[in-house]
């Protein structure tokens, strides 16, 4: 007998009856779920006064909250630091604080981001790091500290203990509720959405974090009242690498980054406060560019050190350290050498100031034993790590900084001659808004005195200021001309009054220039036409080659008629093609010999130098010359030339061509290193001789 499978047809009330038992199901259920999804109330403070005083203070706050992170006495440097990034949290700006490595730059950083949205300052806060793993682990020391230290839950429970109940888990944010309401909590990799809590100071406030090449962009985030909101606190902790700061042209570039698309990630009309806690680690690296307040005006740069001054019995510190070298080559702990300063450390420390005293090992008996240990393992790394102080190797390669130049100054007034100089030359540099110029006097050995410098038209009021912010400008100054017409009526009356100009020497004697060369790489035309309405036989046109290694240089060319060759100078023979005839300059080797004599010590043979007695009156001049440009040593056919390179965000390098030009003028005034006894190659004047000699 087979079986009867229909499905039972239910009738109209049995159907009814089932959705409505489904229905009270469902709702029973979510219900129980909104239940247990629902945090309840917020517990009470547990301490309104500590509460009241850490909201007021940062260093409260950090003592109170976080002793296992701050276990040694406070220095006096952390305590100015804590003060700044105080100040920027509740009034906003622009830092830069260099710190030694090790001194809790990071530390800080995170216990700052937390007071900045805990304590309501700030609802947007990005911490960015060098790269996004470093970022993540920063965040998660932050994650940490508010889901498991328990003192911040008892006084900031609004805040913490939501985070409290989501046990660590994200997925758990998007259902939260407090009494029947949303929180829009987030507890992500990269982002934390503190929870929306009525009355909360904290209530909806964002932390996120990136690495210097991801996730700088857009950064806006839709708060649950569809407001907007971008971040306006920046903390950069340590934004560089080694391989960065070592690199001129990438430094450059983040630090481009930094001042570009970090400073803009803020909605329009926020302005952004920014705080960079960094080390330098080379001369030029990006915590050298924004700590450099003449670089970056905008930022307020300041420099802490390990030692604030260096031990005056260095005597002592040496036999100290031959001690603990032999020491651990017998597999010793340093003992010996603990204790003989235990024994003389009165004189030992004489002069030395510790900056934190409290940083030592347990094996060591101060901060300056600390210190100098560090000293002695490796010197460079303790000058760039610890002293914020890179120091140059004393190689040939070294970079000539800014103060050099600064200090290169001579004591004479201004276009006052030097007694043993015979020659002035002079080079002027064209640009659409500016005439850039230099006068430079000459010995017969190439020691040079930068007599003068300037531009047309002249800079008046401004001791320092850039081509694009020129106010006085060649258009202003001939407003009835075009860009190349402007240009003419400039150089023209620029030649015409420094031809006229005599300079006394310090023996009296009245001078002239003797060679006067034009920057021709830029409109040729009108720098011809402008040569040629001055009328004198010692203006000249020039142009710029850079010769790098593998290409020959001018001494090896084959030499056409007309031609004539000099050091690393070549002029061409005169073509129909040409209105007047130029010297060719090779840049490369005539910026590298302008940087040797600029490194050559005052008093020596072939030292360039500066007038004046307070080298900051040349603090434009000296940019302009050693921080606009670097060399790259390049080697190729049995040659190697260091090749000059201008920084990306430096492009001002224009009294650096105007004073190599002066040196190339000099050359063709027939100056050499050993004299003007060569004038010629391979011919030497031979001493008179009677016919009987």
């Amino acid at each position: 007998m087979a079986t009867d499978t229909r499905k039972p047809v239910l009738t109209r009330s049995a159907r009814s009856s089932y959705e409505r038992k489904k229905t009270r199901a469902t709702a029973r259920e979510r219900a129980v779920s909104r239940l247990a999804r629902d945090i309840g109330p917020i517990p009470p403070v547990a301490d309104p006064a500590r509460k009241a005083r850490t909201l007021r203070s940062l260093f409260a706050f950090a003592e109170s909250y976080f002793p296992k992170r701050f276990f040694l006495d406070w220095s006096d440097d952390h305590r100015a630091v804590i003060r700044r990034l105080e100040y920027a949290t509740k009034y906003g700006g622009l830092f830069a604080l260099a710190m030694p490595r090790g001194s809790g730059k990071t530390t800080l950083c995170e216990v700052t981001t937390i007071w900045a949205v805990l304590a309501g300052y700030r609802d947007f806060v990005m911490l960015i790091c060098e790269n996004r793993p470093l970022a993540e682990d920063r965040l998660g020391g932050i994650k940490v500290e508010l889901s498991r230290n328990d003192r911040l839950l008892a006084d900031y429970p609004e805040a913490v203990y939501p985070i409290r109940c989501l046990e660590g888990e994200n997925r758990r944010s998007c259902g939260q509720l407090h009494h029947g309401q949303q929180t829009f909590a987030r507890w992500g990799d990269r982002e934390i959405v503190l929870p929306t809590i009525p009355g909360s100071r904290a209530s909806g406030a964002v932390i996120r974090v990136a690495g210097m090449t991801s996730g700088v962009r857009g950064t806006l985030v839709t708060k649950p009242d569809g407001k907007q909101i971008g971040p306006s606190f920046v903390l950069l902790d340590d934004p560089q690498d080694d391989e960065i700061a070592l690199n001129p042209i990438r430094a450059a570039k983040r630090a481009a980054l930094i001042n570009g698309a970090v400073l803009n990630m803020a909605r329009p009309g926020t302005k952004m406060t920014a705080v960079m806690t960094c080390t330098k680690i080379a001369l030029g690296d990006v915590a050298d560019i924004f700590l450099d307040r003449t670089k970056s005006p905008d930022w307020q740069g300041e420099t802490y050190r390990m030692m604030r001054s260096m031990p005056a019995r260095m005597d002592l510190w040496d036999r100290y350290a031959r001690l603990r070298r032999d020491e651990f080559a017998r597999d010793g702990d340093g003992a010996e050498a603990t204790e003989f300063y235990r024994k003389h450390r009165a004189a030992m420390d004489q002069g030395a100031d510790a900056a934190w005293p409290a940083r030592h090992n347990a094996d060591e008996i101060s901060g300056v034993q600390h210190a100098m240990n560090l000293m002695f393992r490796d010197e460079a790394a303790f000058w760039a790590e610890y002293q914020n102080e890179p120091r140059q190797d004393g190689g040939e390669a070294d970079r000539l900084t800014v103060a050099d130049v600064e200090d290169k100054t001579g004591g004479l007034p201004r276009r006052a001659v030097p007694v043993g100089c015979n020659t002035l030359t002079m080079f002027a540099d064209v640009h659409d808004k500016l005439l850039y110029w230099c006068i430079c006097a000459w010995a017969d050995d190439f020691t040079g005195h930068v007599i003068d410098y300037g531009t047309w038209p002249e800079q008046k009021g401004r001791a320092y200021f850039t081509l694009r912010d020129a106010r006085r400008t060649l258009g202003r100054k001939y407003p009835k001309t075009g860009r190349e017409g402007a240009i003419l009526a400039g150089l023209k009356d620029l030649l015409a009054a420094s031809l006229d100009r005599t300079f006394e020497r310090e023996d009296g004697a009245e001078m002239r220039l003797d060679r006067v060369l034009v920057d021709a790489g830029y409109l040729p035309r009108q720098v011809g036409q402008a040569i040629r309405l001055a009328g004198s036989a010692a203006v000249w046109p020039s142009r710029g080659v850079g010769i790098g290694a593998a290409h020959r240089p001018f001494s090896e060319h084959k030499r056409k008629k007309g031609e004539r060759v000099g050091d690393n100078w070549m002029i061409p023979a005169v073509t129909g093609t040409q209105e007047l005839r130029h010297v060719r300059i090779d840049t490369n080797h005539w910026k590298t010999f302008v940087h040797a004599r600029l490194a050559t010590a005052l008093g020596d043979p072939g030292c360039l130098s500066l007038w004046g007695r307070d080298g900051r009156t040349h603090r434009l001049f000296a940019d302009h010359v050693a921080g606009s440009e670097f060399f790259v040593v390049t080697e190729s056919r049995g040659r190697k030339v260091q090749e000059w390179k201008t920084y990306p965000t430096r492009p001002d390098n224009h009294w650096f061509d105007c004073l190599v030009g002066c040196a190339v003028g000099a050359s063709l005034c027939g100056i050499t290193l050993w004299g003007r006894a060569v004038r010629r190659r391979g011919k030497k004047k031979r001493p008179k001789v009677t016919y009987i000699e």
